[in-house]
């Protein structure tokens, strides 16, 4: 990996780099894009088979298209009952730490006779993206799945690309039989989005859309938002660490290529105050890639994206820690929970040696979907709360009203409806 004294024009530049992963830069597909929306809007069933074959090489129709129980039993044939008891156990952490979120309506009253409060429903109807292509993500189907359930979401609706079989990834539909969500449907990519977003004969209309996926399936979510809510963009997987002399080469190592595999435009970097740790990690990146499975993809994705930035003191490195506003963030410092008060920007906080970020992929309960690009500067991991919507509510008593009518009435006055004002005066003539 490629060692960079920080500094003012070298930050710039990097930041810089990184944003060229947005779906911002991306205008090329979104012709391809729109067209898809706007022909499965039209089309329904028709469009969305036809993508389907296009894309996916495998034809369907609306006979096929939903997974069937025996395609739920067949796909357990294929998962071994230890990775099973695995899913199991990851979802039952992800369920506990999800329904700490849960919050409830409230209601106020006050002595003059008003009542004022706030409803929490959940939504009705939910859509959840699962990728599959270059691989499954079983993982997702869980992070995804549960927070909903837990919300009350009533009506969760799945889909998730299908191999040239025409099935669906056996692993993410034994996740799905986990979650007990049961209305799967073999379909991807943007023409699923829109199937989702638009309602077809075959897939339901629903709220909101959740889950990542490729540039096409970023850049219809980002298209249809507004006609259905969505949770986020989801960007290239990141990964920071922050480090002093103190922290394990191996250890940073090994975390930074976990995140570097996922694909070529993965970002991986390490920030440290200490040159002998920089040049040990490097060396450790270059004999774990020796024996990776997804060594082209991480060559790659650390080639382009790949920094170790050298730092004078903590207060440096945490100062970039916040402008890059990371995915993923592990802090390996002497003291990392006094470390952590100081960071304001990041999508997940891993402190300490062995809270290794994939932890937070597959098993220790909180979410995986998380802001990248440097959303983390105003975005936040998906949670219960995507799955609400909140209500005000106010009720006053005549007596209430008589106490405050004219405070309203001059106020509406000041902005020019007269209408309001009257609505307010009309009670007391």
């Amino acid at each position: 990996m490629k060692i960079v004294k920080l500094t003012e024009e070298s930050r710039k530049n990097i930041l810089e780099n990184l944003l060229k992963r947005s779906t911002n830069d991306y205008g090329q597909y979104e012709e391809i894009v729109d067209e898809i929306l706007y022909r499965v809007k039209t089309e329904k069933d028709t469009a969305l088979f036809e993508y389907t074959e296009k894309f996916d090489h495998c034809r369907l129709d609306a006979s096929c298209v939903k997974v069937t129980d025996e395609e739920f039993e067949d796909a357990l044939q294929h998962v071994s009952a230890e990775l099973l008891d695995v899913m199991k156990k990851s979802a039952d952490n992800i369920r506990a730490y999800h329904e700490k979120q849960v919050r409830q309506s409230f209601f106020s009253t006050r002595p003059d006779g008003s009542i004022l409060g706030q409803r929490i429903t959940p939504l009705e109807k939910t859509g959840v993206y699962v990728p599959g292509g270059k691989a499954a993500y079983p993982s997702s189907t869980l992070m995804n799945v549960i927070p909903a359930q837990v919300a009350g979401v009533e009506h969760i609706f799945m889909v998730t690309p299908p191999g040239r079989d025409g099935k669906a990834s056996p692993v993410t539909l034994a996740a799905a039989s986990v979650t007990g969500v049961r209305d799967v449907y073999k379909v991807g990519g943007a023409q699923a989005v829109a199937a989702l977003a638009y309602g077809t004969q075959s897939i339901p209309k629903v709220d909101k859309i959740v889950g990542p996926g490729n540039i096409f399936v970023a850049l219809a979510k980002r298209a249809v938002y507004g006609h259905v809510s969505i949770d986020s963009i989801a960007g290239p997987s990141e990964i920071m660490i922050l480090a002093d002399e103190t922290a394990d080469p191996r250890y940073a190592a090994a975390d930074l290529l976990s995140q570097a595999e996922h694909d070529e435009l993965a970002s991986a970097i390490l920030v440290t105050t200490s040159r002998t740790l920089a040049e040990n990690v490097s060396r450790e990146v270059e004999r774990f890639m020796e024996k990776l499975s997804r060594r082209e993809i991480i060559k790659k994705s650390l080639d382009n994206f790949g920094y170790i930035l050298l730092v004078d003191m903590m207060e440096d490195g945490i100062a970039v820690v916040n402008e890059i506003a990371s995915e993923h963030l592990e802090i390996m410092t002497s003291n990392p929970f006094e470390t952590m008060t100081k960071v304001k920007n990041a999508g997940a906080i891993f402190l300490g040696p062995y809270s290794s970020e994939p932890l937070g992929d597959y098993f220790a309960g909180p979410n995986h979907i998380l802001p990248t690009n440097g959303t983390a500067k105003f975005f936040s991991p998906l949670s219960v709360d995507d799955f609400i919507k909140k209500s005000s509510i106010i009720s006053y008593s005549k007596e209430a009203l008589l106490a405050v009518h004219k405070e309203v009435e001059l106020f509406a006055e000041s902005e020019g409806l007269t209408a309001h004002a009257n609505s307010i005066a009309v009670r007391f003539e």
